[in-house]
């Protein structure tokens, strides 16, 4: 089966001014370029370009979502706020999420091709799907946008596919090195939405992603943080997807699984601060694949979030896309050796302490 790409050129319009780093300039911050920039999606697209991969893909176009649609997650207000900065010279979703004039329409297509790599998936009309969207949303919460993220892309999605497709239960696996708070908070109460985000530990948002964050009401015992210590790579990823990603999958037994796919708990990601390499993405897929294929019938999307390793994220993005395709193309990675080769890949024990921690919280996932 074929499988469905999504990318619009406007994603990479979404305008997020200068910066140093997240930090608009004044007099003490001198003036550069904002980490969320366009440069990591534009050469994600190019290698994927130049790779050949991207012609061997169903192409699934994008269509924004409505107001209607925003607001299945969404405040009113909030929304309209947005929009009304939107439509003059921008402004701040809330505390260092930046956005230009037109970045609410970008951002209505962002969500848009998420819902609708969602749909072709569960249309059967691909295999599976990925979704280059921008601006990302995996932070946004009901009534305001953080992170950089300005609507919830994959809670919308979600919601706006079940009204049309009425499935049953959904399992998103957040491996973006941020805590996916916002997802979370879409589906606190909701145990139809079996939520897992693998985080460096007190990064961002530095309130949440702890394990006592389990759920409230039916949804208790459906949302699962893995919080990891700092320098977690490969070996620990893999540790965490074997004891507590894979079992949660096959206790709940999903229609679909959903990966919000942030690149930036990678070796060379500046705004995280773990290993991993374009053979772990490339893993954890396969891993993700196979769960698929016993449980939903293949049924397997993601929806592109952080990354902010404009060197870096392409290869990761593309050992992604291989895998979910079964296409190898003609590209090697020249960083995987250097970084294959860095002490402390394999599990460490203060690390399998962590994992452990977590793994208790499999007892409430039915």
């Amino acid at each position: 089966m074929t499988t469905g790409w999504n990318f619009h050129e406007l994603y990479l319009w979404h305008e997020t001014g200068a910066a140093a780093q997240f930090f608009q300039p004044s007099l003490t911050i001198e003036p550069g370029e904002h980490a969320e920039n366009a440069a990591t999606k534009r050469r994600f697209r190019n290698l994927m370009e130049v790779s050949g991969l991207t012609d061997k893909l169903a192409k699934i176009a994008s269509v924004a979502v409505s107001e209607d649609d925003l607001a299945l997650f969404h405040d009113r207000d909030y929304i309209s706020r947005i929009k009304t900065l939107s439509d003059g010279r921008g402004g701040d979703a809330s505390y260092l999420t930046p956005f230009g004039h037109g970045s609410y329409e970008i951002a209505c297509l962002a969500a848009g091709g998420t819902a609708a790599v969602m749909d072709a998936v569960l249309s059967g009309d691909v295999g599976n799907g990925y979704a280059l969207v921008r601006p990302p949303g995996h932070h946004a919460e009901r009534a305001q946008g953080m992170g950089f993220c300005l609507f919830g892309n994959v809670p919308v999605a979600i919601l706006k596919n079940r009204a049309k497709h009425g499935f049953g239960r959904v399992a998103t696996v957040d491996w973006d090195v941020h805590h996916g708070n916002g997802t979370q908070s879409a589906f606190y109460a909701d145990p139809s939405v079996l939520t897992i985000s693998i985080h460096q530990d007190g990064l961002y948002p530095h309130d949440s992603g702890f394990h006592k964050e389990r759920g409230e009401g039916k949804g208790e015992g459906y949302n699962i943080n893995v919080p990891l210590p700092a320098g977690c790579g490969h070996g620990a990823y893999m540790s965490v997807f074997e004891r507590i990603v894979l079992p949660a999958l096959y206790r709940y037994q999903p229609d679909l699984i959903v990966v919000p796919s942030g690149f930036d708990a990678s070796a060379a990601d500046p705004l995280g601060r773990m290993m991993l390499h374009s053979a772990s993405y490339r893993e954890m897929t396969r891993m993700l694949m196979q769960a698929a294929d016993d449980l939903c019938g293949g049924r397997l999307m993601m929806s592109h979030e952080g990354g902010y390793s404009a060197a870096y994220v392409p290869y990761c993005g593309l050992a992604v896309m291989e895998q979910l395709s079964g296409i190898r193309t003609h590209i090697d990675d020249p960083f995987l050796p250097v970084f294959e080769g860095y002490a402390g890949q394999p599990l460490q024990p203060h690390q399998a302490d962590a994992i452990a921690r977590a793994e208790e919280l499999l007892g409430g996932v039915e």
